[in-house]
């Protein structure tokens, strides 16, 4: 997580056309960016920000079918994630929450 890069390609929130997106150094001049804005508008670093929301109290669970599909485990994320959950599971741990997706 500490090492995220933004894609130019097919990335519609770009406003970049795809064949600019494809050029060399495109991602990291883009994450670069980013990264100004994010310190610019007092944003914390994904890592911190995950603890923030984690120490607040919520809950941070992983998709089920996205982990089977990439092959992953719990040992792939970080310890805030409580738990890996299916959408069946989700909706009955969530059932009168707010619920926030990102």
């Amino acid at each position: 997580m500490d090492k995220l890069k933004v894609p130019t390609v097919g990335n519609p929130a770009m406003h970049i056309p795809s064949i600019l997106g494809i050029l060399p150094g495109m991602s990291a001049f883009a994450t670069k960016m980013m990264k100004k804005e994010m310190e610019k508008l007092d944003i914390p670093p994904v890592r911190e920000f995950i603890e923030m929301i984690h120490d607040a109290g919520a809950g941070i669970y992983a998709c089920k079918a996205t982990v089977d599909m990439f092959h992953l485990s719990e040992k792939d994320f970080c310890k805030e994630v409580d738990g890996v959950l299916t959408v069946g599971q989700f909706y009955e741990l969530s059932a009168g929450a707010q619920i926030i997706f990102t």
